[in-house]
């Protein structure tokens, strides 16, 4: 598939009890800080409809989502990156039972694993929590020279001008965009906007992120708070 086509596409059951978490998400999505996580309602959740292992890695999410002073933005990207490459990698057809699926943080967390997308928001969602600006992120769909298929990363700029640094589920040590050779980046997007990369790493706004239909697709299912029940379990 071209990457043009690729692009064009991008823009163009069973769920199991509806909780009433929507406000505490949609304030992650637009990165307002007034409203927190409910954690004892999603931990319950959790185990409700993916077992007690699924609370456990709850509680150790909401662990890491501590503020911590001593903690530099680069160390919490660490911890963070750390944490969610411990998932097991599946293909939304093995997990979900459909070709493309983008897990909310708290699917990805209940069922143990998922595909590069969901590592990416997963990330994404939680440095958003230990409080770096949307501004400084976002998330990338690149080519993965190596494994001749597109993949999505999280990347962090310091400054609007830096080099980005790369949160990756396959290359698990962060490094900068620069170094990573394997990589060719085609679109990116965060809260809010789209970029969509042209010739010689150039990145050009392209309006608002919600013209990516999965990533509407995955603000509106955060906003009825359901959980998708997976096709195939991870842990038994």
């Amino acid at each position: 598939m071209s990457a043009n086509h690729f692009i064009v596409t991008m823009l163009s059951k069973k769920s199991v009890l509806v909780l009433f978490l929507s406000l505490a998400f949609l304030t992650t999505i637009y990165a307002d800080p007034k409203t927190s996580l409910n954690g004892l309602k999603i931990v319950s959740a959790l185990e409700e409809n993916y077992g007690e292992r699924a609370a456990k890695r709850g509680t150790a999410w909401f662990d890491l989502m501590q503020p911590d002073a001593r903690l530099s933005e680069i160390d919490n990207l660490q911890k963070v990156n750390r944490f969610f490459n411990m998932f097991h990698f599946i293909d939304d057809i093995d997990l979900w039972g459909v070709k493309n699926y983008w897990a909310t943080p708290v699917e990805f967390i209940g069922v143990n694993g998922g595909d590069c997308e969901d590592y990416s928001i997963a990330k994404y969602f939680t440095l958003l929590e230990l409080g770096i600006a949307d501004k400084k992120m976002r998330i990338t769909m690149v080519k993965a020279v190596n494994l001749d298929q597109y993949h999505m990363v999280l990347a962090y700029y310091a400054s609007p001008a830096s080099i980005p640094l790369i949160l990756d589920n396959i290359d698990g040590v962060i490094k900068p965009a620069n170094t990573r050779n394997d990589l060719i980046p085609v679109y990116s997007f965060n809260g809010s906007q789209l970029w969509l990369n042209k010739d010689r790493g150039r990145s050009v706004s392209s309006g608002n992120s919600s013209r990516i239909k999965e990533w509407r697709d995955l603000r509106q299912r955060i906003n009825t708070s359901k959980l998708k029940q997976p096709k195939l379990k991870l842990e038994f």
